[in-house]
């Protein structure tokens, strides 16, 4: 499985890229355009993510405009929205209206921070990346 993390605090990106080890090899970036690029250079390449973890602010371009932009480029491509990759919204903010947002742009989860191993590996499970394990 490969993941693409955008995160813009070292520390988070970090942990969750440690959280994400045992499942995924994964490509870290900062911001949310930096996220758009490489994920139009691994798709570019014939390759793909099997999923994004796209943290809501970032500078440059924040997650919501990166999935839009995202999606955008899938569908340009030919990749239908049930298709297209995975993503996981993260974020300190859990008010409806980011949820909702997120939701409407194209996610499939939401992950309030902190992120924690049993919050990432029950959304994993979910999107049916891994298969269920006892105590999640």
């Amino acid at each position: 499985m490969r993941i693409l993390v955008a995160e813009d605090d070292t520390v988070s990106r970090k942990m969750i890229e440690k959280i994400l080890e045992p499942y995924a090899s994964c490509d870290l970036v900062e911001d949310g355009a930096k996220a758009v690029d490489k994920f139009k250079a691994v798709l570019e390449e014939g390759e793909s993510y099997d999923l994004l973890l796209l943290d809501i602010m970032m500078p440059v371009l924040d997650g919501q405009a990166a999935l839009s932009q995202i999606r955008d480029f899938e569908l340009e491509r030919g990749v239908t929205p049930i298709d297209g990759v995975k993503v996981l919204m993260t974020t300190a903010l859990s008010d409806p209206e980011n949820i909702f947002e997120a939701h409407v742009s194209g996610c499939e989860g939401y992950l309030v921070k902190p992120i924690t191993r049993a919050k990432v590996v029950r959304e994993l499970v979910k999107l049916g990346l891994v298969p269920e394990t006892k105590g999640v």
